[in-house]
C-alpha cells in the first residue's frame, strides 16, 4: 500500500505547528508546509526524536499561483498519498481596507481561499480512496462582518461557507469534514495582522495546543465545527439575538478603535 500523510500548511508557528505535534502524536506521518524552511525543519526534527515518522519538509509561498503544483510534485516524488488535509495557513490585516496596500490584501485572498481551495479539491480523490479528512481552519470572524479587518473576516466567511458544503459532498464517501473556527489565539498572527489584543482576547482566548487537541478529537469524531473554548461557542447564537445592522456597528467600534 503507498504510505498516506497528513499535509498541514501553515505549520511554522501556532495552531499549525501545534496540529503536526498532535497528529504526529497519534502516529499521523506529517508532510509540513510553510514558507520558513528553517522552523519547518526544526519542527520535523523535534517529531523525530520525540518518535514519530520522518516528516517530510516543503517550504513553499501560498501565496504563488503554482504553490499547489509544488506541494503535489513534493508529495508524488515522497511516493505518498493524502489521507488527511489541514488548511491551517492564513493571515489577517488590521485596519481599514480602503488605507491598506492592496496588493497585501489579494495575497490574503490568494492564501485564505485560492490554497485552502486549491489543496481541498485537488487531493479529494486521495481523501476518498482513503476515507480520510479535511480539517479547514476558518474563524470566529466567519460569522461576523468586520470593519477593520474587512478582508479576512470575508475569507474566513467563505472558509466557513465552503468547508460546510463541502462536508456534504464528501460526507457519502465516508471523508470527515470539519471547519475550526478559534477565536483570539496568542500566536504571531496578531503581530503580523498589526493590532493589540485587548478585552475581548483576554476573556476568549485559548491557547494554541488546546485549539490543536480539540481540532483533532472534533474532526476524528467528525464534527461539522470545532469552536474552542466556552465563549467563543455562545457567539453565534449572539449574532442570533440582535440585527445585523447593530453587530457591523458594534464589530467596528471595536476593531477600529484599537489603532
Amino acid at each position: 500500500m503507498t504510505e498516506r500523510v497528513t499535509l498541514i500548511t501553515g505549520a511554522s508557528a501556532g495552531i499549525g505547528t501545534e496540529l503536526a505535534r498532535v497528529f504526529a502524536s497519534h502516529g499521523h506521518r506529517v508532510a509540513l508546509v510553510a514558507r520558513r524552511a528553517d522552523r519547518l525543519e526544526a519542527l520535523a526534527a523535534e517529531i523525530t526524536a520525540a518518535g514519530g515518522a520522518a516528516p517530510i519538509v516543503i517550504p513553499c509561498d501560498l501565496a504563488q499561483p503554482d504553490a499547489g503544483d509544488q506541494i503535489a510534485a513534493a508529495l508524488a516524488a515522497s511516493g505518498v498519498e493524502v489521507e488527511y488535509v489541514v488548511n491551517n495557513a492564513g493571515f489577517g490585516l488590521f485596519g481599514r481596507a480602503v488605507q491598506r496596500d492592496r496588493a497585501v490584501q489579494l495575497e490574503m485572498i490568494a492564501v485564505n481561499i485560492r490554497a485552502l481551495t486549491d489543496l481541498s479539491l485537488r487531493f479529494s480523490d486521495h481523501l476518498i480512496r482513503n476515507r480520510g479528512g479535511l480539517l479547514n481552519v476558518g474563524s470566529i470572524a466567519g460569522f461576523l462582518p468586520g470593519p477593520g479587518m474587512a478582508v479576512y473576516y470575508a475569507t474566513k466567511a467563505y472558509v466557513l461557507s465552503f468547508t460546510e458544503a463541502m462536508r456534504a459532498e464528501l460526507a457519502p464517501h465516508g471523508v470527515r469534514v470539519t471547519v475550526l473556527c478559534p477565536g483570539p489565539v496568542p500566536s504571531e498572527f496578531q503581530a503580523r495582522a498589526g493590532f493589540r489584543p485587548g478585552f475581548d482576547s483576554a476573556v476568549l482566548k485559548v491557547l494554541p495546543a488546546a485549539v490543536a487537541q480539540q481540532a483533532y478529537r472534533g474532526l476524528m469524531a467528525n464534527k461539522r465545527a470545532v469552536m474552542p473554548g466556552l465563549g467563543i461557542k455562545i457567539v453565534p447564537f449572539l449574532l442570533r439575538l440582535f440585527p445585523r445592522s447593530f453587530i457591523l456597528g458594534a464589530v467596528g467600534r471595536l476593531q477600529l478603535r484599537r489603532r
